[in-house]
C-alpha cells in the first residue's frame, strides 16, 4: 500500500543561486531525507542542486520556472509542474520564493496535492515598487485558500499577511529559520583592528551601496571591508567603491563556500537591506560570534537585539550606519559582548533542530488530514456526512 512507503514530499523553488531560502532549502532536505523520498524542482543548476545531488536526492528541472513574468512562461511552467507532479506523485509539495509559490500552488490545486508555501518575505512588503506590490498581494490574496499551510520565517511576516488578509490565524505559522551549529568557526571579535564583512548577493533588496557610503564617511584606512556575494549591482557597486576612494579597503570576494571561516576572521558584521525576511546570513554570523550592525527592518529585530546583541539603523541612513560602525569599531570590549549574547541567542532559538521538528510537525498535520480523508472516502463516509477538514485552507 501507499501508505507503507515513506511520505513523498516535493521541494519546490524558483533558482538554485546561493541564497538564504536556498540554504533553508537544503536544511530541510538534509534533515528530512532520512524519513521522506526527497525531490527537488527548481528552473536551473547551480549550487543548491550541486550539494543536493550529492545527498542521493532526485532533482528535476522546470525550464520555464523563472523570475521573469510573462503569461505564456506562467502557463508552460504550470504544465511541467503537473506534469512532474503526476510522475512522482507527492504526498505534499512544499514551495520557496515568491515565483514558485505561485506555480506550485496552482499546479497542485489542479493536481488535488496538498501544498506548503514559505514565504521568505512577502513581495508586498514595503519597499518593493508600488505596481509589483499590487500584483503581489493580489495573487497572495487569492492563492492563500490553496495553501494547506503558510509558514512566515519571522512574526513581522504573520503580522504583515494578517494586516493585508493573506491567509488567517489558522493557516498562517511562524516557523524561524535555523542553521546547524558549526562550534569550530568562532570569531575573536575583539581583535584589532577590526575586520568588517557582508554576506549577501548584490541585487534587492540588498544594499551595498549604503555601506560603502559608511566605510568612506569613517575615513578609516585601518579597516577593511569584506564584501561576498555576486549579481546585478556588483560592478556597480565596485565603481561607487573607486570613486568613493576606499577601493583598498574594500575585497569583492563574489560567491564563497567557505563562509562559516571568513566569519570566523572577523569582527563585525554588516546586512544593508531595504527589507527583508529572515536573514539566514545573520544567524551565521550569530552563531560565529559576531556583533551584528543591521537595518531595523520586518524580521531582523527578531534576531538582532539592539544595543544587547548588535546595533539597528535606519535603512539607507549613511550617517546612523556610520556611527553604529564606529561605535563598535572603538570598542573590542563590546564587540565582545554583543557576539557573546548573540551566539547565546543562536543556540537558544534558531537551531536547525528547532526548525526541523516545527516543520515536521506540520507535514504530520497533513499527512494525517490526507490519511483520514483517504479512510473516510473508501470506507463508508455516508452522504451528507461532515468530512470537512479542520484547516480551512486544506
Amino acid at each position: 500500500m501507499k501508505y507503507s512507503k515513506k511520505p513523498v514530499v516535493l521541494y519546490i523553488i524558483t533558482k538554485s543561486e546561493l541564497g538564504g531560502a536556498q540554504k533553508n532549502v537544503y536544511d530541510l532536505i538534509e534533515n528530512f531525507r532520512k524519513d521522506y523520498q526527497i525531490h527537488l524542482a527548481t528552473s536551473q543548476l547551480g549550487l543548491l542542486t550541486e550539494f543536493v545531488s550529492d545527498l542521493d536526492v532526485a532533482v528535476h528541472l522546470i525550464s520555464n520556472l523563472s523570475r521573469d513574468l510573462k503569461l505564456s512562461g506562467e502557463f508552460l511552467a504550470i504544465k511541467e509542474c503537473i506534469s512532474l507532479i503526476n510522475k512522482i506523485k507527492p504526498d505534499i509539495i512544499h514551495a520557496h520564493s515568491s515565483k514558485a509559490g505561485v506555480i506550485a500552488r496552482i499546479a497542485a490545486c489542479i493536481s488535488k496535492t496538498p501544498v506548503v508555501f514559505t514565504a521568505h518575505g512577502w513581495g508586498f512588503t514595503q519597499g518593493t515598487p508600488p505596481l509589483q506590490r499590487t500584483v503581489a498581494l493580489i495573487a497572495e490574496k487569492l492563492l492563500a485558500p490553496l495553501s494547506a499551510k503558510l509558514i512566515c520565517v519571522s512574526e513581522s511576516g504573520r503580522q504583515q499577511a494578517l494586516k493585508f488578509g493573506v491567509g488567517n490565524k489558522n493557516s498562517l505559522q511562524v516557523i524561524h529559520n535555523g542553521i546547524a551549529n558549526i562550534p569550530l568557526c568562532i570569531a575573536n571579535s575583539s581583535q584589532q583592528p577590526p575586520r568588517l564583512i557582508m554576506v549577501a548577493r548584490f541585487q534587492e533588496p540588498k544594499d551595498q551601496a549604503t555601506v560603502l557610503r559608511a566605510i568612506a564617511q569613517l575615513q578609516n584606512p585601518s579597516i577593511h571591508l569584506d564584501l561576498v556575494g555576486s549579481g546585478l549591482f556588483l560592478e556597480s557597486c565596485k565603481a561607487l567603491a573607486q570613486s568613493l576612494g576606499i577601493a583598498k579597503q574594500v575585497s569583492f570576494l563574489g560567491d564563497r563556500t567557505d563562509v562559516p571561516d571568513l566569519l570566523a576572521r572577523s569582527q563585525i558584521f554588516i546586512l544593508s537591506s531595504h527589507h527583508e525576511g529572515l536573514p539566514i546570513s545573520i544567524l551565521e554570523a550569530m552563531r560565529a560570534g559576531l556583533p551584528v550592525v543591521a537595518t531595523n527592518v520586518n524580521g531582523i529585530p527578531e534576531e538582532v537585539e539592539n544595543g544587547k546583541t548588535g546595533l539597528l539603523v535606519p535603512p539607507k541612513d549613511i550617517n546612523a550606519l556610520a556611527n553604529a560602525l564606529q561605535t563598535l569599531i572603538e570598542s573590542p570590549d563590546l564587540r565582545l559582548q554583543m557576539g557573546e549574547a548573540g551566539k547565546l541567542k543562536f543556540e537558544q532559538e534558531f537551531t536547525v533542530e528547532r526548525m526541523i521538528n516545527e516543520t515536521k510537525i506540520v507535514y504530520e498535520n497533513i499527512l494525517k488530514q490526507k490519511s483520514n480523508k483517504f479512510f473516510r472516502f473508501n470506507f463508508g463516509v455516508k452522504a451528507g456526512t461532515s468530512s470537512t477538514s479542520s484547516n480551512p485552507n486544506y
